[in-house]
């Protein structure tokens, strides 16, 4: 299940590169900016900006769970199912209403991503599995870099490493870099604000560096959360002592994805205001440099 084949990225690993995000996530981050990613299900978007009043088009597919009034469409989520997915994909006119999530199989998915080849040979880039969560998908993770591997192309993954080992093992040996989030090293800050285990997350981390995998720490900074010295310090400690990365990402936190709650009907619980402290990013460049990383700021 897919919900985006992006095309021509470079923030996503080296070079150019194609990113299939896969849905599904394990975690439930206060602050995700893919809500859309979280489920391993279709789900619907809405955006009633564009619904124009006259239109009945998609109540008439779906009359059990999409009602119009005078205030616009009444959609009640939990009663749509594959069926009515089906019927409600592509049905409105002005993209109001649109389904987020599809099934593709790898030969399809591999048709798409080989395509810019050239682009991947030419700049040492290639293809990155990205989401949500790739490795909750570990079978379809597994394949697709395996065939990008036999294909010749760098393969990477973006992950919260929130998963269990058996889930990320079966694909190492077709995974040139590893992506990975390290939001926290504090197990109940952790879990109040992502309804997941650090010591999971750390354990990966371990293993994947005893295994010999190339890993990129990455560091969304979110207010209230992680954006202060102290987490900072011992994110980076980790970091470098225990799985000895080269490279250290911090990603300020930014408000970009707060709309997409709006067209899923859900309510975001994080700061709507995006982080402003370039003093604190200063100091986490400097800290991990000090700690012989490569610090790399982005956004």
């Amino acid at each position: 299940m897919l919900f985006n084949l992006q095309r021509y990225s470079t923030h996503d690993g080296p070079g150019i590169r194609s990113v299939v995000f896969l849905k599904g996530c394990s975690l439930n981050c206060r602050w995700c900016q893919n809500p859309e990613s979280r489920s391993r299900q279709q789900e619907l978007l809405f955006d009633q900006r564009l619904c124009l009043s006259g239109c009945s088009l998609c109540s008439e597919r779906c009359p059990h769970a999409i009602t119009r009034t005078q205030d616009g469409l009444t959609i009640q989520r939990t009663l749509l199912t594959m069926a009515d997915y089906q019927a409600l994909n592509g049905c409105c006119p002005t993209g109001a209403l649109s389904v987020c999530g599809n099934a593709a199989d790898i030969d399809a998915i591999m048709a798409e991503v080989l395509r810019d080849k050239p682009f991947y040979t030419r700049s040492g880039g290639g293809l990155t599995l990205s989401g949500g969560e790739p490795f909750m998908q570990p079978e379809l993770t597994a394949a697709l870099l395996k065939r990008g591997r036999e294909a010749g192309i760098h393969t990477a993954v973006e992950s919260c490493l929130h998963t269990p080992w058996s889930y990320i093992a079966p694909s190492l040996p077709w995974l040139d870099l590893m992506l990975a989030d390290l939001k926290h090293v504090d197990e109940a800050r952790f879990k109040q604000w992502t309804d997941g285990s650090a010591k999971r997350v750390m354990d990966n981390f371990r293993r994947l560096a005893a295994a010999g995998t190339e890993i990129t720490v990455r560091v969304p900074l979110i207010p209230q959360f992680n954006a202060d010295r102290a987490a900072i310090r011992a994110i980076t400690d980790f970091a470098a002592d225990e799985i000895g990365v080269k490279e250290i990402h911090f990603l300020p936190y930014h408000t970009l994805g707060i709309n997409k709650y709006h067209l899923l009907g859900a309510p975001y619980h994080a700061s709507r205001t995006p982080l402003d402290d370039p003093e604190l990013l200063t100091y986490a460049e400097d800290y991990a440099s000090a700690k012989g990383l490569t610090a790399i700021l982005r956004g």
